[in-house]
């Protein structure tokens, strides 16, 4: 099926000025804590595009060699209107060879389905065997990644698919840039370390190669698309049916991307979405774009006044640009026009065009209209029929742009702008648990309001988690009473059913410090991930990309505690493992300009080596309960107490040098 050109509704952009930002690359460092050379991480240019003729095999398998036995079909594609085959025996096999201009590190996937065992996927590097997968039985197409192989210029790639005992179909060959961060976790618990090895290389498979020249609005409807486009810096975020990103994926996905290096695509994502938060849009950012980082995604958008938008997600994307902002040291979230103008925005004029349903006082609260998506809903739950004006989730991740906003100001040099949102934000936490949330706790804790001024209590599924993950609930009974509740509920019949749900409950526990409660989350749905997900089309849990992202950084952000602070060169860090984890290590931790060594044994001692960098770092070493000391490569020095959020620490600040291995422990 030959696509045609982009229909005028895909074109309505918005965009056309925004340039594709590059990708920026590093070297690996060190793997474990150890004293190195000091040096600055080296960035190459991003990796040469490396192109795959008819990937999807729209184009009746142009550019690929077919043996006696296989060829192009069309009964049962993945997406668009065909597929390759391979029928059942020995000696078959599809394959093509592309040659690489530039040097570069990649990894191949595609989604394949086979009637039965003993097929093979394989890449050959100059006819040597350089990464090969034995392919399992079964008839429902799962997503196959293999790599990462390293070209340069003039190597030869096989891309081959080998028959087996049964037939194999096989679709959607997709060539991604190896990350440029490669960070190894070890740890004392087995599980923990294949967790973090699955996402991290299973993550890394969801990044477009930018150049790469793509399908344009491909969706369940019109699985081939309605034209072609070029891909810019971009990552899978949403349904892998789908030939884009969603706003909500992509916030809660950029965290994990940050730790693998993503740092280009994560801004790119960004700008385009802030760049659509328009006066025409009523500041909504679009709810979805395509991978060519300009046009809306059409199955969302069907024009200015009828496109989806839920409330939360301008207000996380704020929230997101200052994390970006903390983990790269990058004055462009500060400088850049279009993002500081959809800051501003977000927590001025959408505050303002959005509230007025109900009346909160001197407090604005963000409200949606409680008529379905494409009129604009408060709540990420799509899977109430309450016709919700305001919502937990919403006023919480509203606190946190207000939050994130001070921050950013404060950075930029603007104190009065920092002071007001310090302000507004403090103003709607207490606002919040004074009067908004009632006075119950656990089910009887108030998480909305109808479009008629009735507070909701009870399970709303992300209008109750998003509470306290976003820290707007204030520390003590109350919110430990809320965190039971969640976690009751998500065991019982109100368990979602979706996978990418779920992924949330392991951040609202890690918020709160209930590492064993976030690590059964985790185990869980690592336990799920090659179960088929309730959208057939989308493959297995683990292909939805939400999975793979949110497990690395609930690794690293989570039961290890990084926070990272690039521009004041500043790294936080606190242990937080589960019980039966004796110890916890993260090596090619990059920092800004810095990559780090980090290593938790329990919640007693951590051990941090700057592996590689230019400057010193201010380690803030953080452990749970209250001493006067704590020894500091065997010498005792005083420590400081701190209290967090409701929660006691033992804390101290020491400098680390590149090069340099220092170890706090509080015996």
């Amino acid at each position: 099926m030959t696509r045609t050109r982009l229909t005028l509704l895909a074109a309505v952009a918005l965009l056309s000025t925004l340039a594709p930002l590059a990708t920026a690359q590093a070297t690996p460092a060190q793997a474990d804590p150890a004293r190195a050379t000091p040096a600055r991480p080296a960035r190459p240019a991003a990796p040469a595009l490396l192109t795959v003729a008819d990937p999807g095999f729209e184009q009746g398998g142009k550019g690929w060699d077919f043996t006696p036995g296989t060829g192009v079909a069309g009964n049962y594609p993945h997406a668009g209107g065909r597929l390759a085959y391979l029928d059942a025996g020995s000696g078959m096999k599809v394959s093509q060879t592309v040659t690489a201009t530039g040097h570069g590190g990649y990894l191949v996937s595609a989604w394949i389905a086979t009637g039965g065992p003993g097929a093979r996927y394989v890449l050959r590097v100059n006819g040597t065997e350089a990464a090969a997968q034995a392919l399992p039985d079964g008839a429902a197409y799962r997503r196959h990644t293999l790599g990462t192989v390293t070209l340069a210029p003039g190597d030869r790639l096989e891309i081959a698919f080998e028959s087996g005992r049964g037939w194999v179909n096989v679709d959607d060959v997709m060539v991604s840039p190896a990350a440029p961060a490669n960070p190894r976790v070890t740890s004392s618990d087995p599980e923990i370390v294949a967790m973090f090895d699955w996402a991290r290389n299973k993550a890394n498979s969801w990044v477009h190669l930018p150049g790469t020249q793509g399908p344009l609005d491909a969706d369940e409807r019109q699985t081939g698309g309605t034209g072609d486009g070029v891909y810019g810096p971009s990552y899978w975020a949403g349904y892998a049916n789908r030939s884009g990103y969603y706003s909500r994926d992509m916030a809660h996905q950029l965290a994990g991307a940050g730790i693998l290096g993503l740092h280009g695509e994560n801004k790119s994502m960004l700008r385009a979405f802030a760049a659509t938060a328009t006066p025409e849009h009523a500041y909504y950012p679009v709810w979805a774009l395509n991978f060519d980082n300009r046009s809306p995604l059409s199955i969302d958008y069907r024009g200015p006044e009828l496109f989806v938008r839920e409330v939360p997600a301008p207000f996380e994307l704020v929230q997101k640009a200052e994390e970006a902002y903390r983990w790269t040291g990058d004055r462009g979230y500060l400088d850049d026009p279009a993002l500081w103008d959809f800051y501003r925005h977000t927590t001025e004029e959408f505050v303002t065009l959005h509230d007025g349903r109900k009346d909160n006082g001197p407090v604005r609260v963000a409200e949606g209209t409680g008529r379905g998506i494409f009129q604009g809903v408060a709540s990420y739950n799509e899977q109430s029929d309450e016709p919700l004006a305001e919502a937990g989730d919403a006023i919480g991740s509203q606190y946190q742009a207000y939050r994130a906003m001070a921050s950013l100001a404060r950075a930029k040099g603007d104190r009065a702008t920092a002071a007001r949102f310090d302000d507004r934000a403090r103003a709607l936490r207490s606002y919040f648990n004074t009067t908004w949330s009632g006075g119950g706790s656990g089910a009887d804790m108030v998480r909305g309001y109808t479009t008629d001024g009735r507070a909701l209590t009870g399970w709303g599924k992300e209008n109750s988690w998003f509470m306290p993950m976003k820290g707007i609930i204030d520390p003590g009974a109350r919110r430990e009473a809320y965190l039971d509740y969640i976690d009751a509920q998500a065991e019982g019949e109100g368990r979602p059913d979706n996978i990418e749900a779920l992924t949330y409950l392991p951040d609202t526990f890690l918020t709160d410090n209930r590492a064993d409660t976030a690590w059964k989350w985790m185990r869980r749905i690592y336990a799920a991930k090659d179960a088929q997900h309730v959208n057939t089309r989308q493959g297995t849990n683990g292909d939805y990309p939400e999975v793979s992202f949110t497990l690395v950084a609930q690794t690293v952000q989570g039961l290890m505690g990084v926070t990272p602070d690039a521009p004041t060169r500043t790294l936080t860090t606190q242990p937080r493992l589960p019980s039966g984890m004796d110890w916890l290590a993260v090596s090619d931790l990059r920092v800004g300009d810095s990559a780090f060594a980090l290593r938790h044994d329990g919640d007693r001692r951590s051990t941090l080596t700057h592996t590689t960098g230019t400057r010193p770092y201010t380690w803030v070493a953080r452990f749970p309960g209250a001493r006067a000391t704590v020894l500091v490569d065997g010498v005792r020095r005083p420590a400081r107490t701190e209290v967090v959020d409701g929660v006691t620490y033992t804390t101290v600040r020491t400098r680390v040098a590149p090069g340099r291995t220092v170890t706090v422990e509080t015996r």
